[in-house]
């Protein structure tokens, strides 16, 4: 086996220490799943949800895609992760509540703007990150800026709420909110500072959370 030198050393670690300090709980997590929050964040490396919120293994359903996106519901017969992973969270697992983690410097986002000037970035992440298009051309417009860099980091915050948005359009995620059996949530990470934003729903700010 060639196994990379850095991924075999860290499972060893897992293996000494976490691992020999939980084993009775990943036993019985081999029996099933019921975490009370999925998330939904960036692919970026420097954003894990389960650093960021201390999360021990079976407390965290996460999903991870380019820029923490959810597009509308849509049935076209095309592969759909981040759907199903949402299908399966809220309609099996039952999860109480759904946050959507956006970050600073996100790749996926400038994408987004760059292709207000320029062809898509990508075959695969042009297409993607195109969900953003409406949002972005509105702050473009607003801001009147030539310097899209400076409109990145509102438009972090403003893929956030546009997920949030975008995950009502799902029958089964509106009526479990309806119902009072699900909440949305968001926020925004600060990577060099390593500072959580949380999103205050009715006046569209996000806020530090205290420590």
């Amino acid at each position: 086996m060639q196994i990379p030198r850095e991924l075999l050393e860290g499972y060893r670690r897992f293996r000494t220490g976490r691992f020999a300090q939980e084993a009775e709980r990943y036993r019985a997590l081999a029996k099933g799943q019921r975490p009370k929050t999925m998330v939904i964040g960036c692919a970026d490396s420097r954003v894990d949800p389960a650093a960021i919120f201390s999360a021990g293994p079976g407390e965290l359903f996460v999903v991870r895609n380019v820029a923490a996106l959810v597009h509308p519901c849509e049935h076209d017969g095309s592969y759909h992760g981040t759907s199903a992973a949402l299908e399966f969270a809220v309609t099996k697992l039952e999860v109480s509540n759904i946050l959507v983690l956006g970050h600073g410097q996100c790749g996926g986002v400038a994408a987004a703007l760059a292709a207000a000037k320029g062809p898509p970035v990508g075959k695969f992440i042009g297409p993607w990150v195109d969900v953003l298009s409406g949002v972005r051309d509105d702050l473009l417009a607003r801001t009147q800026s030539a310097d899209t860099s400076a409109c990145q980091g509102e438009l972090e915050h403003l893929a956030v709420q546009h997920s949030l948005a975008n995950l009502m359009t799902f029958p089964f995620v509106a009526s479990a909110v309806s119902e009072g059996r699900l909440t949305l949530e968001g926020a925004w990470f600060s990577i060099a500072e390593g500072q959580l934003h949380w999103l205050d729903r009715k006046s569209g700010s996000f806020e530090p959370v205290s420590v």
